[in-house]
């Protein structure tokens, strides 16, 4: 059985001075179908940077440099625009 979602090395970046903030360092992680999914963390830990990058939905600032988005096998890091709002629409 294929994951529902699953998230490969994401690495997200904030260029917001000299030096990039890592917001998202190396997150793996797969959901089953059937499974229950928490994001729990302390104040700034990356739950808000996780959900933005896995909807694509950062700020300017923001940038995914490394990894892999899948849901059921689809990779959203590989799909214009376009499908991207048709994806955040159906789901």
């Amino acid at each position: 059985m294929n994951p529902l979602l699953q998230i490969d090395n994401l690495e997200t970046v904030l260029h917001t001075g000299a030096t990039p903030v890592r917001a998202v360092d190396g997150l793996t992680l797969q959901i089953m179908q059937g499974e229950t999914f928490a994001l729990l963390g302390e104040s700034g830990c990356g739950k808000s940077m996780t959900a933005l990058s896995v909807m694509r939905l950062l700020p300017e600032v923001g940038e995914i440099v490394a990894g892999s988005i899948k849901i059921g096998g689809e990779d959203l890091l590989l799909l214009p625009e376009a499908a991207m709002r048709n994806v955040r629409g159906k789901r």
